[in-house]
């Protein structure tokens, strides 16, 4: 039986590169989402995705077509992950770092030695399986980046991806016992680190109009500075992370008296605008600047859910985390 190539398959083979963009288009936003993942930085998930191409790009003449182009552009794109994740480390979040604080610390300095943990635009899952969705939330990848490289890229690959173990095994160049003994000790780690339902889970519980109650509701209160109203949104153990600053706070004793004497103390005057981040609700914070004339962009708060109230806020602050989700540097 003869075997027919895709015709941009054989154009890109003979280094036509307008073609090999054309194979890779289809593939390249969930092949981002992989490497973020992989990573837990938009950044880094583009420079490692660049990377991978280049790499393919140059390899492509060695495709032989024994695997799909989809599996053989993954395991391209996860060895780039992977030699990237040996040069950075891995991804932290305040949690990382030590315990609580039991009160508002209001001099805290940022870490710049830290690599944080960064947020992923709703945007670039547009059309992400659920599978996709779940795999990104902030909860998930905070714990992948607890794993070794090698199970971190295995639990992906087979959890969020479908490939088989030994399938994974030929990605990885290694053997099948290899992959699913990675799988069995990642699982158990990540088991540890995430709460019992995801957030795609939780949402697809609450309707469309309860969660922008919840997400105008928390922005309402920071704007009215209405202590009430806030608390009133919030889980009982509910955490509040700010990276880069690393004093975190749980429950709502700590959780209040941070909020009191700085979002809705000392800071200012906030607006906000609604957006998605890592499969969840997010809200892009804006802080009015005297000088500026203007509210200028603070931070994305991404809300994670329990029920109808949130359980934590996540504080990426700096103006360069909400420009990255393609919302103003400032509001007049």
């Amino acid at each position: 039986m003869t075997v027919i190539e895709d015709p941009d398959l054989v154009r890109a083979r003979a280094g036509d590169d307008a073609a090999f963009t054309r194979l890779v288009a289809p593939l390249r936003r969930e092949l981002h989402a992989h490497c973020y993942g992989m990573l837990g930085s938009v950044h880094d998930a583009e420079d490692a995705l660049q990377d991978g191409l280049l790499r393919a790009w140059k390899a492509l003449a060695t495709f032989e077509g024994r695997s799909s182009l989809r599996s053989w552009l993954y395991s391209v794109v996860t060895h780039a992950c992977l030699d990237a994740a040996r040069r950075r480390g891995r991804r932290a979040t305040p949690v990382d770092l030590g315990p609580a604080s039991d009160h508002a610390v209001v001099d805290s300095a940022p870490r710049t030695d830290v690599a944080w943990l960064g947020p992923y635009p709703e945007a670039l899952l547009a059309d992400a399986r659920h599978e996709q969705r779940e795999a990104v939330e902030l909860a998930f990848v905070a714990a992948y980046q607890h794993l070794p490289g090698n199970q971190r890229a295995a639990l992906l690959l087979f959890e969020v991806l479908g490939f088989s173990a030994a399938e994974i095994a030929e990605m990885m160049r290694t053997s099948r016992a290899s992959v699913n003994s990675a799988l069995q000790r990642a699982r158990a780690v990540v088991a540890e680190k995430v709460p019992p339902r995801t957030q795609q889970q939780t949402l697809r519980e609450l309707d469309d109009a309860r969660v922008r109650e919840i997400v105008t509701g928390f922005s309402g209160a920071l704007e009215r500075r209405d202590t009430d109203g806030l608390v009133a949104l919030l889980t009982e153990d509910v955490t509040w992370t700010m990276p880069p600053l690393p004093h975190w706070y749980q429950g709502l004793p700590a959780v209040t008296d941070w909020a009191v004497r700085v979002p809705l103390g000392s800071c200012g005057a906030w607006r906000h605008l609604t957006t998605g981040a890592n499969g969840q609700p997010a809200v892009a914070c804006y802080l009015w600047d005297d000088a500026a004339g203007a509210h200028l962009a603070w931070a994305v708060n991404v809300l994670t859910l329990r029920g109808d109230r949130i359980a934590a806020v996540t504080s990426f602050l700096g103006r360069d985390q909400v420009t990255a989700f393609g919302l103003p540097a400032a509001l007049p």
